[in-house]
């Protein structure tokens, strides 16, 4: 397989970003939740409209991954909205990073992540955050080796499942950091 071609997305990508993100949710987290959840969940955050104007709104980005045209990654970052009382109006999160699993544990996410860290620093230094699920070690794990350290915890709703969601943050995130190094299976 090549190596994929990460770019911009824009309004354009809506669908396709749509597709993609709940299929890697599904990968990801799908076994987790009644199928009622589920699809309400999916239906609500994967929605191709909003998703069209997230990407039309110059304080959100959203990065595809693609091979021969297919993605099979994606990140978004954006204003941070996570329920911390040490949120300002100033913080950036990364949002959501997701590969398909035939991608994952080969260096995308760690170019996916570095693109978002980019574009958040791009204004100068800033508090940034990300929320992540208490049960996925990997990548609590990949965010502290990007210097990530949690701070908070919080509800995060699929349908009618609520999940403990850690809450982490790099202070004044100034860039000073590498993107984290992918990890290889056995190594």
């Amino acid at each position: 397989m090549s190596d994929p071609a990460i770019r911009r997305a824009d309004a354009g990508d809506a669908d396709a970003l749509a597709a993609l993100g709940a299929r890697t949710f599904v990968e990801s987290f799908g076994r987790l939740y009644p199928p009622a959840d589920l699809g309400q969940y999916l239906a609500e955050a994967y929605d191709p409209t909003r998703l069209r104007a997230e990407l039309a709104d110059p304080r959100r980005a959203a990065w595809l991954a693609e091979v021969a045209g297919a993605p099979v990654g994606y990140a978004q970052a954006g204003p941070c909205a996570l329920p911390h009382p040490e949120v300002s109006a100033g913080s950036g999160e990364l949002k959501r990073l997701y590969c398909l699993e035939a991608w994952r544990n080969r260096g995308l996410g760690a170019r996916l992540f570095a693109e978002a860290m980019a574009w958040l620093r791009r204004d100068g230094p800033r508090d940034l955050w990300i929320g992540v699920w208490s049960e996925n070690f990997g990548a609590q794990r990949f965010y502290a080796r990007a210097g990530f350290e949690k701070v908070g915890e919080y509800g995060f709703r699929v349908g009618g499942t609520v999940d403990r969601e850690f809450i982490l943050r790099r202070a004044v995130f100034d860039g000073d950091a590498a993107p984290p190094r992918p990890r290889r299976a056995g190594g």
